[in-house]
């Protein structure tokens, strides 16, 4: 039976818009269909301007989470996926330490759940709109001016939140926070690629600039210049964003295997793969979520214009960080928290070595202790998977069908695994950012993890397609 803090969500779980679940079978074709429609809808909403809003003259504070959020400043999809995935954070952290009463094996208490996660996500809709209107995001509006961009953010977040659960309710491929982010980071890098805009030195797209100045006869514009450019996409960022993609693929390839065979069949023989990246690309996303909280409390707090800018003896304050406005963006240039923020580019890595060895330093260490919360809170535990292993009337030969025999041998890999997945996560996330990537080090590991994630459902489907009676073994019903 669900708890009183699931019970208390009832009263708005019955008002709040849902998707039915599909009562047929959804062939590949149209589920691939109502996932192209859902990405186009998002899309064109990231491209309608929020009305009533003058961002001339503001610095984007959010501006280090754009890429975690896919969310696009002044408009629509300002407030991106997070509350959906704050939401999700906390209903997921609340279930693993069991501080709430659930059980997922009944139906209602499961669509409970559920419900009450898409509820909370529109109480984050509801606490990021105030925030961002009362912090000064958007400027300073007039009474009915921020009421009008309170309710378009608010309607803005249910169609995210209701397109989130088309894909989540099987009507789509994946879900519609993957779906989103790896869009971002695509149209981003497709941007770096092949954009015609001038920068001044030369077009921005490093394909583009390529090709203008190899066919161009002006002794000034030498390929070798294309190499490194300050700002702006060069070549050396090409070759690292390939490698990394490169690399993290194989690592997503690369598996390790525990025997098993079937307790009631002996003849039956299967493999519990575990991946090298146990916890994939999360521990970097909760690290970066920090990172980027901590910096916009910090231009709130210590910026330019911050609450405590003349209150405070400023020899402290700067000690936290000092900000400069760069474009249109709030960069700390010194502090403590100009240390939690990665080198952008060489130029960055060469001039201050010491604060890239700190950050990179600091960064794995986080790494490896958010992939172990993760891993404990998310049923990914050693106890948990010899739980699933027994459940499944699976065992490890040459043992007994004990949980803590099980759970024992899982441990000798586990743990090890944690700690290796913290560590390249960590490292290839800050080489990306350190050799100037054509996105964010956090963006990119996150879309190719996506896109990998993609290629596997999409196999999947094609695969029971095929042959439907493959559909349960796969993990399609």
């Amino acid at each position: 039976m669900a708890g009183a803090f699931i019970k208390f969500f009832t009263p708005f779980v019955r008002i709040m818009p849902e998707i039915k679940q599909p009562q047929r079978e959804v062939r590949f074709k149209e589920k691939f269909i109502w996932t192209a429609v859902v990405l186009i809808v998002y899309l064109i909403m990231s491209n309608i301007r929020l009305y009533g809003v003058d961002l001339q003259n503001v610095s984007d504070s959010m501006y280090w989470m754009r890429i975690i959020l896919a969310s696009q400043r002044g408009t629509l999809t300002e407030l991106g996926i997070g509350p959906i995935v704050t939401a999700g954070l906390i209903m997921q952290l609340l279930l693993g330490s069991k501080l709430i009463k659930i059980d997922m094996s009944d139906p209602y208490d499961r669509s409970m759940f559920s419900g009450a996660q898409k509820v909370m996500s529109m109480f984050m809709t509801m606490f990021n709109s105030i925030v961002y209107i009362a912090g000064g995001q958007f400027g300073t509006l007039t009474l009915p001016n921020a009421i009008f961009v309170f309710i378009q953010l608010m309607f803005a977040g249910l169609v995210i939140i209701l397109l989130d659960e088309i894909l989540q309710k099987g009507w789509g491929l994946g879900s519609g926070v993957s779906l989103f982010i790896g869009a971002g980071v695509a149209g981003q890098i497709f941007w770096s690629l092949f954009s015609f805009q001038n920068t001044g030195l030369g077009p921005h797209g490093v394909v583009v600039a390529f090709f203008t100045y190899l066919f161009d006869n002006n002794p000034s514009t030498d390929v070798g210049s294309l190499w490194v450019r300050q700002n702006t996409p060069g070549l050396m960022g090409l070759i690292t964003t390939v490698i990394i993609i490169l690399i993290v693929v194989w690592f997503e390839s690369t598996k390790v295997e525990i025997p098993l065979q079937h307790a009631g069949y002996r003849g039956f023989k299967g493999k519990y793969p575990m991946k090298l990246l146990y916890v994939s690309t999360i521990p970097i996303i909760l690290l970066n979520a920090l990172y980027a909280n901590f910096i916009f409390i910090g231009q709130l707090f210590v910026g330019p214009t911050g609450f405590l800018r003349g209150v405070w003896d400023d020899t402290w304050l700067n000690l936290i960080g000092v900000f400069e406005v760069q474009g249109n963006q709030m960069v700390p240039v010194s502090g403590l928290l100009y240390l939690l923020s990665p080198p952008q580019g060489l130029d960055q890595l060469v001039a201050d070595p010491i604060r890239a060895l700190i950050y990179l330093a600091f960064s794995t260490y986080l790494c490896i202790k958010l992939g172990k919360v993760w891993v404990s809170v998310s049923g990914m535990a050693p106890r948990d998977i010899a739980q699933q292993i027994l459940d499944s009337g699976m065992q490890v030969p040459g043992f007994r069908r004990s949980e803590k025999i099980v759970e024992k041998i899982l441990k000798r890999y586990i743990p090890t695994l944690i700690v290796l997945n913290g560590i390249i996560i960590a490292f290839l996330s800050f080489t990306a950012d350190s050799l100037g990537a054509l996105s964010s080090g956090t963006g990119l590991l996150i879309a190719i993890g996506i896109i990998h994630q993609y290629a596997e459902t999409i196999s999947k489907e094609v695969a029971a397609m095929q042959y439907p009676s493959m559909r349960e073994f796969l993990g399609l019903d």
